[in-house]
């Protein structure tokens, strides 16, 4: 009896729940945990580009339990980037999709007593900080996870993406080819997924993958916000607003990442020197959320950043 007694299982990891609701009268798909006890701290993950939230689920589930369950945690998915076509073939920019985030934390989060923090990835990471900006009273901290701030001129994937984007012609094409994939057999979609986008993808990815990415309106929607944001991103980061708020800014920078290179992160200690900078060194790559591995070791480390910040206490 002592031996089955070592031998129980342990408890199920805490399961983030699927809602979608209306923000500025666009349908929102959220993936959320909601913490047990009131919250103190309210983190909000902000995806990149694909903006699925599905893509998060591994790391929104391993962030809560990383936590002691004493946050809530959501993840919030960009207008359009959704199973159904909710807004009927609109394309939205980069502009749109942060006022979009922007609406929603004055909807759900700012008149609550709970403190809020950032967590954006690649392009989210920008989101992230143009939130900041615009909520400087509320949001309490920000997390940017391979971030994806200014162009990377000397990325080939960067600039074939590029074209890509620029040309109504090809956007429509490859839109096509992969709502054409998405409409085959599931069992032969799923493998056409994990051979060509995810061999080591996650369940929950492939899932993901299949229901949200390969859609017309979401890959016309992808490519049409990679566009905007290749428009943009030729500025310069805004270095006095990160100066001024870089005891609250914090920087996860991969070793072989093209959206993030190190140089960026060289820049970033050059003109703002108190932010947080660190760098991941065990593998995983820039879509780390669609690997188990990935998201746990990356949950891992926000939460142990939350704590070091005491902005949650150690369960």
């Amino acid at each position: 009896m002592e031996r089955a007694g070592l031998l129980a299982p342990f408890p199920p990891r805490a399961q983030a729940t699927a809602r979608v609701c209306m923000v500025s009268s666009f349908t929102t798909e959220l993936l959320e945990i909601k913490s047990r006890e009131p919250p103190s701290l309210h983190v909000l993950v902000i995806p990149g580009n694909p903006g699925i939230v599905g893509f998060y689920k591994d790391f929104v589930e391993a962030l809560y339990e990383n936590l002691g369950g004493q946050a809530s945690v959501t993840a919030i998915g960009h207008i359009s980037h959704a199973q159904k076509d909710y807004e009927r073939g609109r394309l939205f920019s980069l502009r749109e999709q942060i006022d979009h985030k922007v609406d929603f934390l004055e909807q759900e989060l700012l008149h609550t007593e709970q403190s809020i923090l950032l967590v954006g990835h690649s392009i989210g990471a920008y989101i992230g900080l143009e939130i900041f900006k615009r909520l400087q009273k509320k949001v309490n901290f920000f997390v940017g996870l391979y971030p994806f701030l200014s162009l990377n001129k000397s990325s080939m994937k960067q600039s074939s993406i590029g074209y890509i984007a620029r040309s109504s012609l090809l956007s429509k094409g490859v839109s096509l080819l992969v709502s054409f994939i998405g409409s085959l057999q599931p069992s032969v979609t799923r493998n056409i997924v994990r051979r060509f986008l995810g061999s080591s993808w996650s369940a929950a990815a492939v899932d993901a993958g299949c229901s949200h990415l390969l859609q017309y309106h979401t890959m016309q929607n992808v490519l049409f916000m990679a566009k905007t944001e290749f428009l943009k991103l030729h500025e310069e980061p805004d270095w006095n607003f990160i100066r001024a708020k870089q005891d609250e800014i914090a920087f996860l920078f991969g070793l072989d990442d093209h959206w993030g290179p190190l140089t960026h992160m060289e820049e970033i200690s050059k003109y703002a020197p108190g932010v947080a900078l660190s760098i991941e060194k065990e593998g995983h790559t820039h879509s780390y959320c669609c690997t188990e591995a990935g998201s746990f070791w990356v949950a891992d480390y926000v939460a142990n950043l939350i704590k070091n910040k005491m902005l949650i206490g150690d369960s």
